[in-house]
């Protein structure tokens, strides 16, 4: 019985997604994204689930895409079945951005390409001292098609962006956390633990209000500052209804540590 491309781990509250395909440095097959799919089907239809952790096994996060099956796609049909395996890529990283809990990148090692696009729609990025990122395209003649051209931009400063995009280096942790894309560098021994502390201190808030805060810094990408705030302001208004809120003022008001139950 062969190995699963993707460990699927429960821990506590917290979903823990592994690459588990380090002889090619977890590249983003159509067999590894299948997985993934399956497991962002699951993430949707659990709402006991409120964080994810996405990582890496071995020496990458993921080096990308599959450039062999690129190169077999063309063979095979031109560009059609190409696009279509790309078009598939780019909406499975969308369903991972939309998921409804925050959701952890623990960058391991190389994240390169495709590889970089999938830690963009992650929440918060932590990185092991000794990781190494990069849009990397550009290297090989390839251009983005999983949202790196989309989401880098929005991520960091537009200059420290056309860098990455345009020149395919790979750049250290330390750099991209001085840069604004990664929040936090660890020792490497240590990057799973951090990322689990992480994980257990976001479960322990309001999945719900963490789900609204969301959605509302995502949206407000694609809106004006006024249309943005005025969402606020409508999504509070539902909010105030929620028993996690009345637990939130409690919890303050009785000086206690509040318990969450999302709803």
């Amino acid at each position: 019985m062969s190995m699963p491309l993707l460990k699927v781990q429960r821990r506590e509250d917290a979903v823990w997604l592994t690459m588990n395909s380090p002889g090619n440095m977890n590249a983003l097959s159509l067999d590894m994204l299948s997985e993934l799919e399956s497991a962002i089907d699951a993430l949707y239809a659990d709402k006991s689930v409120r964080c994810v952790v996405l990582t890496g096994e071995g020496k990458a996060f993921s080096a990308g895409g599959d450039l062999r099956g690129f190169q077999s796609d063309l063979a095979r049909s031109g560009a059609g079945q190409l696009i279509q395996r790309l078009q598939y890529a780019q909406e499975l990283f969308g369903r991972i951005e939309k998921l409804p809990m925050p959701v952890i990148a623990a960058v391991n090692g190389y994240a390169i390409a495709g590889g970089l696009e999938l830690l963009l729609c992650c929440d918060i990025v932590v990185a092991a001292e000794s990781a190494r990122m990069g849009d990397g395209h550009a290297r090989y003649g390839v251009i983005p098609a999983g949202g790196s051209s989309v989401r880098l931009p929005r991520k960091i400063a537009a200059n420290r962006a056309n860098e990455m995009l345009l020149t395919g280096k790979l750049y250290p942790a330390r750099m991209l956390e001085q840069w604004g894309l990664v929040n936090q560098v660890v020792e490497d021994a240590g990057l799973l633990a951090a990322a689990s502390e992480l994980a257990s201190r976001i479960s322990a808030l309001s999945p719900l209000g963490l789900k609204v805060i969301k959605e509302l810094a995502g949206e407000s990408l694609c809106r004006s500052p006024e249309d943005a705030a005025r969402a606020e302001i409508k999504a509070f208004e539902a909010y105030a209804l929620s028993a996690d809120f009345a637990e939130g003022l409690a919890a303050f008001i009785e000086k206690r540590d509040p318990s969450f139950t999302g709803s």
